[in-house]
């Protein structure tokens, strides 16, 4: 079997995995999307369309990076714990809409956020040991979470 065809099957299910969560994870802000339309926003909040646009790329990066870090040639064992951070993270990143939205619990979502964004920070070290441009692929995830976690807490403080 030719090694492309190997790597082809262990690319896809690494780009699938993190779009899935974030598919589950629409469902929670569809939910709650007439709660979160209510609610004063805090001044640099986008357009929705940039939510789904920067989330699919920043999904598309996750897999990406994933995959990387699966075909990489290390010890075994620092593959395994740094897809252990990963998968942890992708769990919060899950978890966060469904208590924002679904359930319009904005301080715990907020906590839940920090430690997603710790837990990616983590993951992004991990993965710059094994392999750098896969740690490089989770800076832009990073950022956009310290940006929604300026979000999350204007949404707390203006809808107190």
């Amino acid at each position: 079997m030719p090694i492309f065809s190997i790597r082809l099957k262990k690319l896809l299910p690494a780009i699938v995995l993190p779009l899935l969560v974030g598919l589950l994870g629409s469902f929670a802000v569809r939910s709650g999307l007439e709660q979160y339309q209510a609610l004063t926003k805090p001044l640099l909040t986008p357009p929705p369309v940039v939510f789904i646009v920067a989330w699919s790329i920043l999904y598309l990066l996750m897999g990406v990076a994933a995959y990387r870090v699966s075909i990489a040639y290390v010890d075994a064992k620092q593959k395994t714990v740094a897809l252990r951070w990963y998968y942890a993270q992708l769990l919060l990143n899950l978890i966060w809409p469904t208590l924002f939205f679904g359930f319009g619990l904005l301080k715990t979502a907020a906590v839940v956020l920090v430690l997603l964004w710790v837990a990616v920070l983590i993951t992004l070290l991990h993965f710059l040991y094994i392999d750098k441009p896969a740690g490089y692929l989770l800076v832009p995830y990073l950022l956009w979470l310290s940006f929604a976690a300026y979000l999350n807490t204007g949404y707390i403080l203006l809808n107190a």
